[in-house]
């Protein structure tokens, strides 16, 4: 895809149909892949746009916020990470296909023609109906997927909670498209296939009537995402519901759901939300004894053992009785406050870096991405409350410094410089006093 300074500019109204699949063939047609644009990222102003109108919805209907603040961060920190590889290749959902397409199409469908660009919407959600379903079937690819299923709340933040290495197994599934559709007509799809499923992730919309029968809608993906027994591995649609209804995987919202993990992990460090199930996957290969039951481990069902069939017993699901209390940070109102403050001046510096990247040098994009990771690590430090938080912190504040004088850094508005060195340099002696003392809440407190 086109470096986004080179990318076509996306209206407010193209912005708001393609955030739900309704644009035209005619708009959304290109020759090149180079041609096509970053769509998910140019979504971002829309992602938060429509966050704080289910902020303000909820908030009217309810008297509450959508969901709690540290469980918000926690989600986008996600989001962040899955999309930093983008800044230095291209993903491997298109690399893959662009080989079997060069090397292996058995015919080229024209890429400016209506029946192409419908054709793909089918093929692109019917092969995420597959590759989500093996997700959650796979424990090897459930170790990616669970990220997205971590949160015990469910909002439009929710949907921003992906997986940094999770498509490293979704092209498979996507592939057998590369032997007769072009590649242009595929990365527009792959787009809107995921930007499509942004807006289902809300509890403020209800029931939808007939389109029930047809998309998949916020009551449909809310039973996806609980953790109750009837919810578990149920409606894996995309855009269409109709795939779960032809394969058996389809059910209706009844009693209310309880989000997340059968077995929540308690924590908002990003890296142990990206990473936990992979080395309780380790743990259990090594303690499982026999090949075959190792290769198990691997290839079937998250809850398969010894003796079991291949997705577990449904019956060792714990149960749930709807009154269960989502996790949440022990942290101050101020410190959260802290938190935010810092986020949102990393997610700024975050779009600062896509929108320039392309004149950026590679050291200075590799400083600015670790520096993001340091930045989101630090934050879920201090909503988790570790004891190393206030150390973390300090080194994070000291390493922002270094790149503003190295000239990697640079605030998004030049004349605060000055103020920006002055803010992080209090911090710095802040959280270094905290840090000799080897305390984190109680001055808080």
């Amino acid at each position: 895809m086109k470096n986004p300074e080179a990318q076509q500019d996306v209206s407010v109204s193209q912005g708001i149909r393609m955030m739900f699949y309704v644009m035209k063939p005619n708009e959304t047609s290109f020759e090149t892949l180079e041609e096509v644009p970053d769509y998910v990222q140019k979504a971002t102003p829309f992602f938060i746009s429509l966050m704080l109108l289910e902020l303000v919805v909820s908030c009217i209907r309810k008297g509450k916020p959508s969901g709690p603040l540290d469980d918000a961060l926690t989600s986008i920190s996600a989001g962040v990470l899955s999309r930093l590889p983008s800044l230095f290749f291209r993903s491997i959902e298109l690399t893959s296909y662009i080989y079997i397409w060069e090397n292996y199409r058995l015919i080229s469908l024209p890429w400016d023609s209506p029946w192409t660009w419908y054709l793909t919407f089918l093929g692109v959600d019917f092969g995420y109906y597959w590759f989500h379903r093996m997700a959650h079937e796979v424990n090897i690819m459930w170790a990616a997927h669970q990220t997205h299923h971590s949160s015990e709340d469910y909002n439009l933040s929710t949907a921003l909670r992906q997986s940094v290495f999770q498509l490293y197994t979704s092209w498979i599934f996507y592939s057998p498209l590369a032997l007769f559709i072009p590649p242009s007509v595929y990365a527009v799809h792959l787009q809107f296939n995921l930007l499509y499923q942004f807006w289902i992730h809300t509890k403020v919309i209800d029931n939808l009537g007939p389109l029930e029968l047809i998309l998949n809608t916020p009551s449909h993906h809310r039973v996806h995402h609980g953790r109750n027994r009837y919810c578990v591995d149920k409606n894996f649609a995309g855009t269409l519901i109709i795939w779960d209804r032809i394969f058996g995987t389809f059910e209706a919202e009844k009693e209310k759901v309880v989000y997340g993990l059968t077995h929540p992990i308690n924590s908002f460090e990003p890296f142990k939300v990206q990473f936990h199930h992979l080395l309780t996957i380790w743990t259990t290969f090594w303690a499982t004894p026999g090949f075959f039951n190792k290769f198990s481990v691997i290839f079937k069902g998250p809850g398969w053992g010894p003796g079991k069939p291949r997705l577990g017993l449904n019956e060792e699901i714990p149960e749930v009785k709807g009154e269960e209390v989502p996790f949440s940070s022990s942290a101050s109102r101020l410190l959260k406050t802290y938190a935010v403050v810092q986020f949102a001046l990393m997610l700024t510096f975050y779009e600062e870096t896509y929108t320039d990247k392309a004149a950026l040098s590679q050291v200075t994009l590799l400083l600015r991405a670790c520096f993001i990771i340091l930045t989101l690590t630090s934050i879920g430090f201090l909503l988790d409350q570790r004891p190393k938080a206030a150390v973390l912190e300090t080194f994070r504040c000291l390493v922002f410094l270094m790149l503003c004088r190295l000239g990697h850094v640079k605030p998004f508005i030049p004349s605060l410089s000055f103020a920006f060195e002055i803010f992080f340099s209090i911090c710095i002696a802040f959280w270094g006093v905290r840090s000799m003392k080897q305390l984190v809440s109680d001055p808080w407190k």
